[in-house]
């Protein structure tokens, strides 16, 4: 039987992966392929938002597989799809390529990334995944610290389309095997029910009507803070341009936000273990405004303070996005579920960084003020769910 830390090293390891060759792959190679291909870095992008709506619609047909085989099959699947989609990519000649290869990344995506990388481990632990939940976070935060800096050596080595070709490898070399390698459907029925089978499932004392509320809320929480995330991934060093700072200076804060997302899962895998996820998601959604409040109040001076807050906020919202649907509604068809709860929050992130920048545009730095209010719409949701959960003894006293 194989252990549980044993699996999710190996899911950390392949969500590390699959987010370097796919989300984390535009921000270096648009240009190149842009250049090669007789379209802008623009039009990459699109393709790459295209891919993001792909995903969305992928998500609740991926997860409810995952219910039903367990995630091994779908994940393996997923690593064939990314590295066909990588190759379609390599050989693109024109704009139209580039989307259909996209779009078949966008299959891989909803199939292949957190979401049914989480349904995976709740489907062979149940109730008891959060551990794995955040142990697979720790490992992919790491993605863009790997995956950028490799992205930019093999284009400079091999070109953009050797390095296309080398993500697909490293998909069936070294994804394809660790997903092979986890627990088939057996083991993973044993452990859900061994996981399960003690104590009622935690959404069984919700009515329909509190899980059909529950569930919006939730869905608009995912949405706001995706958007939060991608905007900022998008446009923070222009956001900090505007601000006051140098370029020097805005391009080394902004290079914060990754260290301080792994060090807020760090804070959630150890200090925060033992909270209730509905207070981890609270602070999580406060750290954005309380940081975009600290810029605004202090100016550049605070500009650090601010990527930390923000990456620190993101990094365990992105635990929060597993743990909460768990937590409020059990284990029992949580892949569907998770997928659809994520579908709102995909199609925002495809649009956050024409929308977002259309706001600094406006407002220049006082765009955080848009995306700060955001942030607290979302902790406002988080505090009528919270006041619902209270109703059935699923949220914690000190709420």
């Amino acid at each position: 039987m194989q252990s549980r830390t044993t699996t999710t090293v190996m899911l950390g390891v392949a969500q590390t992966l699959a987010w370097a060759s796919s989300y984390y792959l535009p921000a270096v190679l648009a240009s190149a392929i842009g250049a090669d291909t007789g379209t802008s870095t623009s039009t990459v992008f699109g393709a790459f938002s295209v891919a993001l709506l792909v995903a969305a619609a992928t998500g609740p047909y991926a997860g409810r597989l995952i219910d039903r085989l367990g995630g091994r099959p779908v994940l393996i699947a997923s690593n064939l799809v990314f590295a066909s989609g990588l190759a379609a990519l390599s050989q693109a000649t024109h704009a139209s390529h580039v989307f259909v290869a996209w779009a078949l990344m966008g299959l891989a995506m909803g199939s292949g990334l957190y979401e049914a990388a989480f349904a995976t481990v709740v489907r062979l632990h149940g109730k008891d995944a959060r551990r794995s939940i955040t142990g697979i976070t720790l490992f992919a935060g790491f993605a863009s610290t790997v995956g950028w800096p490799l992205s930019a050596y093999l284009e400079n080595a091999v070109g953009w389309r050797g390095a296309c070709l080398a993500w697909a490898a490293l998909h069936l070399v070294i994804g394809l095997p660790l997903n092979v390698l986890l627990p088939r459907v057996a083991r993973a029925n044993q452990a859900s029910k061994e996981a399960t089978g003690a104590g009622k499932e935690p959404g069984a004392g919700l009515s329909p009507a509190q899980q059909r509320r529950a569930a919006i809320l939730m869905a608009y929480v995912f949405a706001v803070t995706w958007f939060i995330s991608t905007a900022m991934a998008a446009h923070l060093p222009e956001l900090l341009l505007a601000s006051g700072a140098s370029l020097a200076a805005a391009v080394g804060i902004a290079a914060m936000v990754g260290p301080a997302q792994v060090a807020g899962r760090v804070i959630e895998f150890t200090f925060l273990k033992r909270a209730h996820p509905l207070l981890s998601a609270w602070l999580a959604t406060l750290a954005h405004p309380l940081g975009a409040l600290c810029l605004g109040l202090l100016g550049t001076s605070a500009a650090a303070a601010f990527a930390v807050l923000h990456g620190l906020g993101n990094g365990i919202l992105t635990i929060a996005i597993g743990t909460l649907p768990l937590l409020i509604f059990g284990a029992k068809g949580y892949g569907q579920r998770q997928g659809f709860l994520m579908v709102p929050a995909r199609i925002v992130q495809a649009g956050a960084p024409f929308l977002f920048g259309m706001a600094v545009e406006r407002w220049g730095d006082g765009a955080l003020w848009f995306s700060a209010m955001l942030g607290v719409s979302a902790c406002l949701a988080l505090v009528i769910m919270t006041a619902d959960m209270k109703k059935t003894a699923l949220a914690p006293e000190s709420c």
